[in-house]
């Protein structure tokens, strides 16, 4: 089974929020009945940017390939769905954490292949999309504005070679970085 282990990194900026009276240089009488009186005051908030990234898993299990995937190449596997919250445009990046994938044997005599590019992991925000190759560096997923909830499924196609991808364990982490400008 080949897992990968998805990380979010999210960067936001909490609401901060200030009160303010005026300065206490009016005052207030009243007498007689009905008696009342009245000072005007003020509140302020500052809203600053916030960005919200939810996963609804925090790994994926690519599907493991069967002869027929070996023949074509590749095999594809849904992953998580990623919903951002944000009151602001955002962005969301997607790269691998290392140029390879991390392998642990399996066979005596076969080992693992240690050089499994990042490369061999494409990603997609459809099934039926384009593929990207994963890399070390960020490339924009998908981008938006303010939004409640923006829901995307990712979609991913594993790289198989006959004569690289030997009998073994695959894990690789990915990071997710969400950013508000």
């Amino acid at each position: 089974m080949t897992r990968v282990r998805l990380g979010a990194s999210v960067i936001a900026t909490l609401i901060g929020f200030s009160m303010a009276a005026s300065p206490a240089s009016a005052q207030c009488t009243a007498s007689g009945a009905p008696a009342n009186c009245g000072l005007p005051g003020s509140v302020s908030m500052t809203a600053g940017r916030v960005v919200r990234l939810q996963m609804s898993a925090g790994s994926t299990a690519l599907t493991a390939p069967t002869p027929a995937d070996f023949d074509a190449g590749f095999n594809a596997t849904s992953g998580p769905t990623l919903t951002i919250s944000a009151n602001a445009s955002w962005t969301l990046s997607v790269r691998a954490a290392a140029a390879t994938w991390t392998a642990t044997n399996t066979s005596p005599g076969a080992p693992a292949r240690t050089t499994k590019p990042a490369a061999d992991l494409k990603w997609s925000t459809a099934s039926n999309g384009s593929f990207v190759s994963l890399t070390t560096s960020d490339v924009n997923l998908i981008t938006g504005s303010a939004t409640a909830s923006n829901a995307t499924t990712l979609h991913f196609q594993t790289f198989y070679s006959w004569t690289l991808d030997t009998p073994g364990n695959y894990s690789m982490s990915i990071v997710l970085t969400l950013t508000s400008p």
